[in-house]
């Protein structure tokens, strides 16, 4: 057993107990996280997987790659992981008539409780596509910071109540403000740096025509020497990451990634709650008798939402792109094996890190487990020490320092 101490976290007590005891498996019940020690271990690690699967989609879209391909590889290890994490803690032991286990939950009659799982996989799916397009437009960190406060401002606030105020107001709404400011912040950064950028483009050589509305960089690769040893955050750097990417951003309104970015916000602060009223049934919609869904149950509906929507607008995408994306098809996405290996993997921290989540919220509540939308601080560390061994620094630079 190991006692230590910690400063109150979101609300949850100072006295820390690791015992093995209270990350449960006694005897018939199902294995579920009971104590806040178990719950804070559980947000530590999904801030960690949370905070370095979105760097590695940025990468492979500044590298060139399509991102409908990489978005359906990701989304395809993403469901395995809920697979994964329902088969195995929700299978361990024997279940009771007030805990079943997974397997024993899908058939019994709780579709109510299943219907807001799955609204919670839809509106997690919609954010994370259109993150991936914020990404583009606004900059890895500042899309993070935005919508990560969203979903703070709106998700906790919506799950202190939902938790029956099980956290401290003072502390978990005093971070909520911190949040709210890091919007306005957020937005006014990213308006910062695309002034910052246009102003180094106006240096340009003449062969590169930069105007208001538009900008052919055609001819950048004549006209700017040394290109694979251009400095992060010039104009050199600026076209040589525009020619490789796949989503072209140059000559398009900032204004569209601040858009998208808030419409990602909003669709995460709503996920959480939902996988709340799943789990919990606080508006006592499910038949007297039936047992409330597990988190690993209902992380599996939740999944299973999340990939069938993903799987349906990225075909759409394929043969309908948008943002002037180029035309592709199921052929040619499953001919495409450049990076394949990099979504994979991030479908998988991903996965991980939501369960992770909801495990910990169960324990400590929802309220308190939206603390891991502090994910974007390893995002800014954590991923370039992973991944600078790729030869990619400068490419990472350019997200981190640049837009």
């Amino acid at each position: 057993m190991i006692g230590f101490s910690v400063m109150d976290f979101f609300g949850i007590p100072s006295s820390i107990n690791l015992s093995t005891e209270r990350i449960i498996y006694r005897g018939l019940k199902v294995y579920i996280v009971e104590s806040k020690g178990g719950a804070i271990v559980c947000m530590l690690l999904a801030l960690i997987f949370l905070g370095t699967w979105p760097a590695i989609l940025t990468l492979l879209e500044r590298r060139g790659r399509l991102p409908q391909h990489t978005y359906l590889d990701y989304t395809i290890t993403n469901l395995l992981a809920a697979v994964i994490i329902a088969l195995t803690f929700g299978e361990i032991g024997k279940g009771t008539n007030d805990s079943p286990n997974f397997l024993t939950q899908l058939s019994q009659d709780n579709w109510p409780s299943v219907l807001f799982a799955m609204a919670g996989g839809v509106v997690l799916s919609l954010g994370n596509l259109s993150a991936q397009y914020a990404w583009a437009f606004v900059g890895l960190s500042v899309t993070q910071v935005i919508t990560a406060s969203i979903t703070v401002v709106i998700g906790t606030t919506m799950n202190y109540f939902l938790d029956d105020k099980i956290n401290k107001a003072e502390i978990l709404f005093t971070g909520v403000g911190c949040f709210l400011a890091a919007v306005c912040l957020g937005s006014a950064v990213h308006a910062s740096n695309a002034a910052d950028n246009k102003e180094k483009l106006k240096n340009l050589p003449s062969g590169c025509i930069v105007g208001a509305e538009a900008m052919d960089v055609s001819m950048s690769k004549e006209t700017i020497t040394n290109n694979d040893k251009a400095k992060a955050g010039t104009a050199g750097f600026l076209i040589e990451l525009e020619n490789r990417r796949a989503i072209k951003v140059f000559g398009k309104s900032t204004l569209i990634g601040l858009a998208i970015a808030f419409f990602a916000g909003v669709s995460f602060s709503l996920f959480s709650p939902a996988f709340n009223l799943a789990t919990n049934d606080q508006w006592h919609t499910l038949k007297e008798g039936v047992p409330h869904l597990s988190v690993y149950t209902t992380f599996f509906y939740f999944s299973v939402s999340c990939f069938v929507l993903a799987i349906i607008l990225n075909i759409t995408f394929l043969y309908h792109p948008v943002l002037n994306l180029p035309r592709s098809s199921l052929k040619a996405y499953l001919r495409d094996w450049n990076g394949r290996g990099w979504a994979f993997l991030a479908g998988f921290l991903c996965g991980f890190g939501n369960g992770l989540q909801f495990m910990g919220g169960e324990a400590a509540g929802y309220a308190a487990a939206d603390a891991v939308q502090f994910k974007y601080h390893p995002l800014l560390s954590w991923t370039r020490v992973c991944l600078s061994h790729l030869h990619v620094h400068q490419l990472l630079s350019a997200h981190f320092n640049l837009v």
